[in-house]
């Protein structure tokens, strides 16, 4: 029975536009107790139609902001994970980028002030990226990156992140600086990807490397 309702509704639309039509070209022809439900009928039809437009819209920005960061307006982990499975078959790398020295930041200056330093070093990150990469923000002080293009091409781009952070943040007047740890993942089509850049941001980090390629 549902199925035969768009049917029945685009009959009757289709019928009350005529009416409405023939009324129009010949005034007083056709009696009101017709007339009036043809109009009643489009008005609700284009009534439907508006408000299914814009719950269309709703889920369409419902959909965005599930995969969306709220801080930083980048793309969020979820996002990321899906993007890596349509990854396997590219020439390129997954780089994990982790923060250095940013907990003092909140301990110091406030949390406000360490969300403003997180979406500054996600617009010079951005600046820094070829066309086509994805940058995501995986939460905390945490960026993935997914990028195309040879192992040093790579290599080079990772150095370039690492470039962004090496002159200071200024915020409410205070200079502050960060680091940053990256390990990138080389895309060789097997499961792991995500799971071995992280392996290479700790080694990174631990050892102190600045980029770990793995």
């Amino acid at each position: 029975m549902e199925s035969r309702s768009p049917i029945f509704i685009t009959a009757a639309v289709f019928f009350s536009a005529t009416v409405l039509a023939l009324n129009a070209l010949q005034p007083n022809y056709l009696p009101c107790y017709i007339a009036f439900p043809a109009v009643v009928t489009v008005v609700l039809a284009f009534s439907r139609l508006a408000t299914a437009i814009n719950q269309s819209r709703h889920i369409g920005t419902e959909r965005l902001l599930a995969r969306t960061d709220e801080l930083t307006m980048l793309p969020n982990r979820r996002r990321l994970i899906s993007e890596i499975q349509n990854f396997a078959t590219r020439q390129g790398s997954l780089l994990l980028l982790d923060l250095d020295g940013f907990k003092p930041v909140n301990d110091t200056y406030g949390h406000e002030a360490g969300d403003r330093v997180l979406q500054q070093v996600a617009q010079r990150f951005t600046r820094a990226l070829p066309a086509g990469s994805l940058l995501a923000r995986l939460g905390g002080d945490e960026f993935g990156v997914l990028v195309d293009g040879s192992q040093p091409a790579v290599m080079e781009i990772a150095l370039a992140l690492r470039g962004t952070l090496s002159y200071p943040f200024l915020i409410d007047g205070h200079e502050i600086s960060i680091g940053v740890s990256i390990g990138i993942a080389d895309n060789d089509g097997a499961d792991d990807l995500l799971l071995r850049a992280d392996n290479a941001m700790y080694a990174a980090k631990r050892q102190a490397l600045g980029v770990c390629q793995l």
